[in-house]
């Protein structure tokens, strides 16, 4: 519940008298002051020059309240002594008696206390700060409507509801109130509580400390309980903003309600039973958290590592033997009968009906016998808080004293004393301390009593980095391990992996990916895989980054060799060709075959073969311009060659037909100048790419992970596109020529040999295209090298084989007389 909620709520309940009480402290009628109504709640108190107020929870259950609004209610008195409560009790009558003997400390003046029991409960605390503020005297003569001493200060309360409530009531009359145990950050408000101060951190250091001890031991799934009240609410809510922030989530979040429920507190164990977080941080006292331990122990939850959201000190300062005097109270009473379970034998008190298992207390019993905690004094922290709270109001009035006159809670506020145990004793602006906390380790002794050990501390004052130290050595766990318990609800990705985060799921709860190639992970709990540089790439294990393998088609490797064996075949046929050719030059069959452009030709296929060594070994600038203008030129050589062969078979059977002088107008000058024209053309084209945007060495690492592929990228694609439209340009007239003249007489036609040449050249370059795409790596050159290949060698076999078969193999047809036939029959067929 929302603490204006809780507020608005006891407002309502609250009994008549008490607001009328708050409203009007005394009515004065004709200069007395009538004390309008009184709770007679039990008191500690002692007369003295000033009086200091104290409320302490000494009982922590508070009976249900049953308003009808009929009758003023009765007090009733609240169950469940706390020793630890009437220790702090004891802790300020022991501070006021040591400042009452000291004659450096308010010289001539005596101070006295009037103690209250606040029950831990927001209603009893307003009740007893009234009591304590109004006094008890029914009729009273003074202007301030006081008989007794003025009351300056008041030290309270534990809880932060109950101060809250009180410090509502008491700040707008400037009576300073100074908290012991208070930690809610709510308190920090001045403007709303402009008088409350406190001797114990807030809440805002607590929950820092808290936080950054979850965070040492790893702890990034955790679940949590509190208290429904300001303490509970406000610093759970401060953890869980702080635990987000610093990449921890809260698997569960219980509140237990202020009246007890045993059904609530089943649900709430049964939670914490099946939740998969490990640690629970508890936020609410001791007498809370009983009710759930006692649950937790009935369904045997051992399994769970508990962090307390208060902190304890070891200090020695109250183990004089002066703190154990017995003061005749209605507290010491109650102490007594429960500390040795037995019954006070004093006047009034009607000791026939005992409890079972009870006795007459005889006034003889030894503290010093008893093992609990108001007789452990190696725990006292908050016992210190009251004691430096005493001596915070000694110390301002003193200065009070020494007339320098401002009010009470200024005075303190600025104040700075340095105690008899040598610690600074100061409030900030806020009238809060200097956070310091203890982290204390519950350990069990060689008799089974748990003893608690301080095993680190938290600075809040302390450099961003130093505030939490912690000895690891010194803590045993849950079980009397030695090792950190893990909570987490997804363990930490390895190396090679990144978070995941799951849809619906705090961030806490993950699933771990596989790092995507060329990405690497080298430390455990990654969000986002590191991207490796450009020339290198993950490993298997995605751990690290490795150098990418280099790769480029070179002389080395088996393919590479093949082509240099099918290059170097290629020229060798060739070669052999033109041998035959040349040897039989002067036979009919080369001389009708144009010999000079059949050499011219041979010479162009050479290079041909020739130019797809350039696309082998390593890319380099000069390379990578070489291949492509020996590629261009050649192959444009080459079918300007065949080009003009097909133009001179066409002239030739032209010539024949009577009045026809187109073997005149086609003579070999003409020829070579058409073959100079056309290749002159590649080479400009060829010159102006070079000079303006050439071909040049590039890393392809996009294309195959692992590897980067040394390729020669084009340079300016304009130019070439233009270069190889060129070689099919003239590829186009050759083959349209060609087929016109497919069925032109004779048995050696040169054009039916053109025009299949052709066809296979058009069909290598057209599967070309698709297989150069898809083929990956170094093979893309070698789709390219074997294109060429496959080109020359059929425009070889195409026009040059049939013709060497003849030349070889048929001798008998290689004669003037059976060519000029041949020819004569195809003429007269036709």
């Amino acid at each position: 519940m929302p603490v204006t909620q809780s507020v608005a709520k006891f407002v309502v309940n609250l009994p008549l008298a008490v607001i009328l009480i708050v409203a009007v402290p005394g009515f004065k009628t004709n200069d007395i002051c009538k004390l309008q109504g009184n709770f007679n709640i039990p008191v500690l108190e002692k007369s003295g020059d000033i009086l200091i107020g104290g409320l302490f929870p000494v009982h922590f259950i508070a009976p249900e309240s049953n308003h009808l609004y009929v009758s003023q209610p009765q007090y009733s008195n609240c169950n469940g002594f706390d020793y630890r409560a009437f220790r702090w009790v004891q802790t300020m009558v022991f501070a006021i008696e040591e400042i009452n003997s000291n004659t450096s400390l308010l010289p001539g003046v005596t101070l006295g206390y009037k103690i209250a029991d606040s029950c831990d409960n927001i209603h009893n605390g307003l009740r007893g700060a009234l009591s304590l503020v109004n006094g008890r005297d029914d009729e009273a003569f003074s202007p301030q409507c006081h008989r007794s001493s003025p009351l300056p200060a008041i030290i309270g309360l534990a809880s932060s509801s109950p101060t809250r409530a009180v410090a509502h009531t008491v700040g707008p009359f400037s009576i300073p109130l100074i908290s012991y145990f208070a930690t809610c950050a709510c308190l920090n408000n001045k403007q709303e509580f402009p008088s409350f101060l406190r001797t114990v951190p807030s809440d805002l250091f607590q929950v820092r400390g808290l936080v950054q001890l979850v965070n040492h031991f790893g702890w990034t799934w955790v679940g949590a309980i509190a208290t429904d009240d300001d303490y509970g609410l406000y610093g759970i809510q401060a953890f869980a903003q702080q635990l987000e922030e610093s990449g921890g989530c809260l698997s569960f979040y219980e509140t237990i309600p202020k009246t007890y429920s045993a059904k609530k507190v089943k649900l709430i164990v049964e939670i914490i039973k099946f939740s998969t977080a490990k640690v629970i941080i508890v936020f609410m006292t001791e007498g809370r958290f009983l009710e759930i331990l006692q649950e937790v122990v009935q369904q045997n939850i051992t399994s769970r590592q508990w962090v307390a959201s208060e902190a304890w000190v070891t200090a020695t300062l109250l183990s004089t033997q002066e703190f154990h005097t017995t003061l005749e109270s209605v507290f010491v009473n109650m102490f007594w009968e429960k500390l040795f379970d037995c019954k006070l034998n004093f006047p009034g008190a009607n000791t026939n009906y005992l409890p079972p298992n009870s006795h007459v207390c005889t006034g003889s019993e030894d503290l010093m016998e008893t093992n609990n905690i108001y007789s452990d004094v190696s725990q006292l922290r908050v016992s210190y808080n009251v004691y430096k709270a005493v001596y915070a109001i000694a110390h301002a009035l003193h200065k009070l004293l020494d007339c320098e006159r401002e009010v009470p809670t200024q005075g303190i506020k600025t104040f700075k004393f340095i105690n008899q145990f040598g610690e600074r004793v100061n409030f900030d602006q806020n009238g809060e301390p200097v956070p310091l906390y203890d982290i204390i380790n519950w350990q069990k002794d060689d008799s089974g009593y748990i003893r608690f050990k301080k095993v680190g501390s938290f600075d809040g004052s302390a450099p961003e980095g130093k505030q939490l130290q912690i000895k690891e050595g010194s803590i045993v766990w849950n079980g009397g391990q030695t090792q950190v318990p893990k909570s987490v609800c997804s363990e930490s990705c390895p190396f090679g992996t990144r978070i995941a985060s799951r849809v619906g799921e705090p961030l806490c709860c993950f699933d771990c990916r596989p790092c995507a190639d060329g990405e690497i992970s080298n430390k455990t709990g990654s969000t986002e895989c590191i991207k490796c540089p450009p020339d290198y790439w993950s490993d298997k294990q995605r751990i690290r980054c490795v150098a990418r393998v280099v790769e480029f088609l070179s002389f080395q490797d088996t393919l590479g060799i093949i082509l240099v064996i099918l290059s170097f075949l290629g020229v060798s046929v060739t070669l052999a060709v033109f041998v035959t050719f040349y040897n039989f030059r002067s036979t009919p069959l080369v001389r009708a075959n144009n010999s000079e452009l059949s050499f011219l030709l041979l010479a162009a296929l050479v290079l041909c073969f020739l130019c797809a060594l350039t696309f082998l070994g390593e890319p380099s600038e000069w390379t990578c311009m070489a291949r492509q203008a020996a590629f261009a030129i050649s192959f444009v050589l080459c079918i300007s060659c065949i080009l003009v062969k097909t133009i001179v078979v066409l002239v030739a059977f032209s010539a024949t037909l009577p009045g026809s002088n187109a073997i005149k107008l086609f003579g070999p000058l003409q020829q070579r100048g058409i073959i100079i024209i056309c290749t002159a053309i590649q080479v400009l084209l060829c010159t102006v790419w070079l000079a303006v945007a050439p071909p040049f060495p590039f890393k392809n690492t996009m294309y195959q992970g692992g590897k980067i592929i040394l390729e020669c990228k084009v340079g300016s694609a304009l130019a070439f596109y233009s270069v190889l439209g060129y070689i099919g340009f003239l590829s186009c007239i050759c083959f349209a020529l060609a087929f016109l003249g497919r069925k032109l007489p004779g048995s050696f036609n040169e054009a039916k040999f053109i025009t299949f040449s052709m066809l296979i050249f058009f069909a290598v370059w057209i599967s070309f295209i698709p297989a150069y795409q898809s083929s990956p790596g170094k093979y893309t050159v070698a789709v390219e090298i074997f294109a060429i290949f496959s080109s020359s060698f059929g425009l070889l076999v195409c026009i040059f084989v049939p013709k060497c078969y003849i030349i070889l193999l048929r001798p008998e047809k290689n004669t003037k007389k059976c060519v000029m036939s041949q020819t004569l029959i195809a003429l007269k067929y036709k």
